[in-house]
This record gives structure tokens, C-alpha cells and sequence, in this order.
């Protein structure tokens, strides 16, 4: 039964999120608010996972938890959980694309198709834009140790946020380096200075 939910809930997810990876950042949030299968910090942490790792990152980010909640279960079912959750969120996106190619041959110059378009663009930067501020406040909000030491300073995790800036500078500045690099680098910084 798992599995099923598991297939539906990333199915509506994959129907819903217009603007790739990042914008499925704010219904899984939804999702694990719902059913309690992760935190908002887990997503934080998958999003580093997924991003650094081969392969486009809402399924990445699928696979990774589809892993976590059926491996809650049994081994098994965390391989199934690994085929179920990306076959979720790649699938309305297939119906939608064989739909949308014979559809759009013949209404190609409309307007109405370019104005649907114009408003799935904006869709998409509202999407990925939430999951961006959730992230920074994830990363860069230290609300635990900051309200138990009642000392407001301690409220700003200050590495996060300067190494952010960082790699913000080194990723539109040096656009020769590959983006792995930045994510290699920031990992080992991570290490260094107890991120």
C-alpha cells in the first residue's frame, strides 16, 4: 500500500511542479507535512544530494526518497521505493508531452497557446523561487541554537551564508569552471569549517 501512495503522491507532484527540479521543492514540503515521511530539513539535505549527483534533480530527489521510505519498511520495498517515486514524477510529464506535441501542431501560432505559455513561465520562477527561500532558511537560520541561547547573533548561521555568496561570485564570475567544482569545493569546506 506504501508503494501505491508513494506512486500517487509523486505522481501529483510530477503533474504539478512546472519548472523542473526546484519547483517540486515546495509539494514535497506539502508532502512531508502530510504524511510525515521527512522534515524540511531532510529536503534541504536531499537537494544537496540530488544536486550533486548525476541526473536532473526532481528525480534524483525522487529516487533518494523514494530509498528512504521504503527502506523504512524493508530493504525491498527501498529498491521499489527507488523505481516507484521517479515512475511517479516522470509519468504525467510523458502523458503531458504526447498530449501537448500533437495538440500543438495544429495551434502552434495561436495566442492562446502563447499566453499559456507566458503564464506557465511565471508559474515556474513563483515555484522555484519559494523552494529557494526555503533552502537559504534552512541553511542560513540557526532558530534552535539561537531562541535556547536567547543570543539573536546566534540566529544567522554567518560560514552558510558567506560561502553562499562565494560560490554566487565564483559560479557567475568564473563561468569556465564546471559547477562541479563549486560543489566540490564547498563540500570540502563543509569539512573544514564544521558547516
Amino acid at each position: 500500500m506504501i508503494l501505491l501512495e508513494m506512486f500517487f503522491r509523486f505522481f501529483f507532484v510530477g503533474m504539478f511542479s512546472v519548472g523542473g527540479g526546484l519547483a517540486t521543492l515546495p509539494f514535497l514540503t506539502s508532502m512531508g507535512e502530510a504524511t510525515g515521511w521527512f522534515t524540511q530539513a531532510d529536503i534541504s539535505n536531499m537537494v544537496a544530494i540530488s544536486e550533486s549527483t548525476p541526473g536532473p534533480l526532481g528525480i534524483n530527489m525522487a529516487t533518494y526518497i523514494g530509498y528512504q521510505i521504503g527502506s523504512q519498511h524493508s530493504e525491498l520495498f527501498g529498491f521499489l521505493g527507488t523505481l516507484i517515486a521517479p515512475l511517479g514524477v516522470v509519468t504525467p510529464s510523458v502523458i503531458v508531452i504526447l498530449i501537448v506535441s500533437r495538440i500543438l501542431m495544429k495551434f502552434r501560432n495561436s495566442k492562446y497557446v502563447e499566453y499559456a505559455f507566458y503564464g506557465l513561465r511565471a508559474a515556474s520562477i513563483g515555484l522555484i523561487s519559494s523552494a529557494c527561500l526555503g533552502v537559504a532558511k534552512i541553511a542560513f537560520i540557526n532558530s534552535e541554537i539561537a531562541f535556547s541561547t536567547e543570543n539573536l547573533l546566534s540566529f544567522f548561521d554567518y560560514k552558510s551564508i558567506i560561502l553562499s555568496i562565494l560560490i554566487f561570485i565564483g559560479v557567475t564570475k568564473l563561468k569556465k569552471i564546471h559547477p562541479i567544482v563549486f560543489i566540490l569545493l564547498a563540500a570540502v569546506a563543509g569539512i573544514i569549517f564544521k558547516m
